[in-house]
């Protein structure tokens, strides 16, 4: 059998212990690795000749990418979840309690459990490949580093910035963790291994005080102060995560407890605690979301079709979409892309869009002037179509109006290639309507992304009925090239997204026209799970925006989309939301408070009184967000049914990465199986009685609801 560990010994004394994992392009660790990991470090115990000892990775750009995840899906009840922690302490703490110098030399991702093996080091050096990251991400999936790092992390760096690595799970550079002082030097690739070798030869060194600011050391030396620490740490946490997340306060604990009460007591703390996190719902809810588009990166969309190159793009307007589309293009994708836009302007807003977002990058000296301006040429503009001929895929980002993007079609085809691909980012028509215009529907596509267009993950792809596979397979590879979350949509008004995102949205509406505070309504539903309330999330979108996608939705969809008349007095009232600083919420010089206002001059205009009391009680704030939940979780199953979207798994996925669907629930259909179908129904049945028919419960869930069914086994 093919070794994970290898261990090679050099005339100097020192040893160097390679983890190469056969058959994978990542290691992973693993519990199998134990037994073996244990009789190689004993091998090394007993052998005097062996001075100082080097932990380094076989693999191309990666030391450690973690725990292996399906190993923790293995786990059936908390007492296997903790075993596999306290294996981890047992190799951890063997390879600690080595009485020669043992270094990390770190190339590549280190994450989770890599960084933890890392931190059992005595001293750490790293690459300054661009690919060399550090962190401990457990908190994404709802646990906490498992390995120690509860103990070792907050001992090395101190308690402040352990607890900002592990609670946040962001990934620090190089400099940043050298700055920190979790590792110890950073070199060239070239010579890592040979610097962590003269580390070894040098001997085992006294351990040093954490870097740290003169408040935190202020703080962190007494009781009185960490006690500070972690209160203000608790607080933070509730209200970023308003007690749907159970990892944070666990993380906080273990930290808080390892540091009163030393770090055996601590890495029991943290394996129960560990435990318990494997086994609960919204573990499990966002490891499936994590193998989910796992799963994802691995299809085309389109079956055993084959995606084209696409060398070059061509976007069609050069506005908020289009700079953004333009602009993961060039700078995740480094593809070129050439903008056309019919006024300089608009050209000139999209270069200053791009420039600004890779400025960014330099001044957190993430990336040097060189690489900004290497990546700004990749961008072009024009106002005519010229230097477009050779375009692979067109992105069309205009304004919602049939007859404008028909034209756009035709000059497209006119100008372009025969394969040219025409995608539009259309957030409403349905794109057969689009295709009408086209001498080759096959490669007419819609590619729908989301606002910001560099900071929504999902985009998506959406096929008419005559779109070639091929056009999908193109458009699918090209999305991820971006940095995007694709899901295969079939063509219908709204598509998924806005689809179900709509019908939430309207009965936010009607809850404030049954006179509920605005702020009461935001309040519930970030209360549920919702990174902004949907009164948020209108200003933010735009009320003129909402008001031009309902009717396509009534006209296509029915009544249940039909939108409260009163929002047009809205309009009446100039009022769109952020863009011109006037909406539900105070924006520009009328807000003075840093905590946002409602505009109470709101409530008159929809011929309201203001009402009385926001404050409303926490089993009001349930139901509220209980009537928007199941409105868009009925209709979600709707486009189950009718094939708009070919999955649940896709479901989920597009409802969490394009409208922020709370991870910890695991999606509309995970969230829906959590409730059981024969108790969403009777709820909606409860409504419909109270409100009408937009609360009819689809066909397929009273079937499940009749048979017992879930949409996973």
């Amino acid at each position: 059998m093919d070794k994970t560990f290898n261990l090679a010994k050099r005339e100097d004394g020192i040893a160097v212990l390679t983890m190469d994992v056969p058959g994978e392009s990542m290691n992973t660790l693993r519990a199998e690795f134990g037994p073996e990991i244990s009789q190689v470090l004993a091998d090394i115990k007993g052998d005097s000749s062996i001075k100082g000892l080097v932990l380094i990775s076989g693999k191309k750009d990666s030391f450690v990418a973690g725990a292996d995840i399906s190993m923790l899906d293995a786990c059936e009840t908390a007492a296997d979840a903790k075993q596999l922690s306290q294996q981890g302490h047992i190799v951890f703490n063997e390879l600690e309690s080595l009485s020669i110098p043992v270094i990390a030399a770190i190339n590549g991702a280190c994450l989770g459990g890599g960084l933890e093996l890392a931190l059992a080091c005595h001293q750490r050096i790293c690459s300054l490949n661009s690919k060399t990251m550090m962190g401990v991400p457990e908190v994404q999936l709802g646990l906490l580093p498992g390995g120690g790092g509860t103990q070792r992390l907050p001992r090395l760096v101190g308690i402040t910035s352990a607890l900002d690595m592990m609670l946040t799970g962001k990934q620090l550079r190089p400099k940043q963790a050298l700055k920190l002082g979790l590792i110890d030097d950073m070199v060239p690739e070239s010579i890592l291994l040979q610097t962590a070798v003269e580390m070894a030869l040098k001997g085992k060194r006294v351990s040093s005080k954490p870097k740290q600011s003169m408040i935190n050391r202020v703080l962190e030396g007494t009781n009185a102060g960490r006690s500070i620490i972690f209160d203000q740490a608790g607080k933070q946490v509730q209200k970023k995560t308003q007690g749907n997340y159970p990892a944070p306060a666990k993380i906080i604990d273990c930290v808080r407890q390892g540091m009163a009460k030393g770090i055996v007591k601590g890495l029991e703390v943290e394996a129960n605690h560990f435990a318990d996190l494997v086994v609960s719902k919204e573990s499990e809810a966002l490891r499936s979301i994590f193998f989910a588009t796992t799963e994802m990166k691995k299809e085309s969309g389109a079956g055993d079709a084959k995606p084209r190159s696409v060398k070059k793009v061509m976007v069609l307007g050069g506005g908020l979409m289009g700079g953004g589309i333009a602009s993961v293009t060039t700078t995740k994708a480094k593809i070129p892309a050439r903008v056309k836009d019919i006024s300089e302007q608009g050209l000139s807003n999209a270069l200053s869009y791009a420039y600004k977002l890779l400025d960014k990058g330099v001044k957190r000296r993430h990336m040097t002037p060189a690489v900004r301006d290497n990546l700004m040429s990749l961008m072009t503009t024009t106002t005519e179509y010229k230097g477009i001929k050779d375009a692979d895929i067109v992105v069309e980002a205009v304004f919602e109006d049939l007859n404008l993007k028909h034209q756009m079609v035709k000059d497209v085809e006119r100008e372009c290639g025969e394969n040219t691909i025409f995608a539009s980012n259309t957030s409403s028509l349905p794109i057969a309507q689009i295709a009408q215009a086209a001498t080759r529907p096959e490669n007419v596509i819609g590619l729908h992304y989301f606002s910001p267009v560099e900071k929504m993950p999902l985009v998506e792809v959406i096929a008419h009925k005559k779109t070639s596979a091929e056009t999908i397979a193109t458009t699918v590879a090209f999305a991820r090239k971006q940095g995007k979350t694709p899901i295969v949509v079939q063509d219908g008004a709204g598509f998924y997204v806005n689809r179900i995102l709509a019908l939430y949205m309207n009965e936010a509406a009607q809850l404030l026209l049954e006179g509920r505070a605005v702020e009461a309504l935001d309040k519930a539903l970030v209360k549920f799970g919702f990174p902004v309330g949907p009164m948020t999330l209108l200003d933010e979108v735009g009320i003129d925006v909402g008001a031009k996608i309902s009717p396509i939705l009534e006209g296509e969809l029915g009544a249940r989309f039909l939108a409260p008349a009163a929002f047009d007095k809205l309009l009446a009232d100039e009022r769109k939301g952020r863009k011109n600083n006037k909406g539900f919420y105070l924006y520009g010089s009328k807000s003075k408070k840093k905590t946002k206002q409602v505009d109470s001059s709101v409530y008159g205009v929809l011929g309201l009184r203001t009402p009385e009391n926001s404050n409303e009680h926490s089993s009001e704030l349930a139901e509220m967000s209980q009537r928007c939940v199941v409105q868009m979780l009925n209709e979600a199953v709707r486009c189950l049914e009718e094939g708009i979207i070919a999955s649940p798994r896709d479901g989920d996925i597009g409802a969490i990465f394009g409208i922020g669907f709370p991870p910890f629930l695991g999606g509309p259909f995970h969230y829906i199986d959590t409730l059981g179908a024969d108790a969403l129904v009777s709820k909606l049945e409860a409504y419909q009685a109270e409100f009408g028919d937009r609360f009819t419960p689809c066909d397929q869930l009273r079937k499940m609801a009749k048979d017992g069914v879930k949409f996973f086994g």
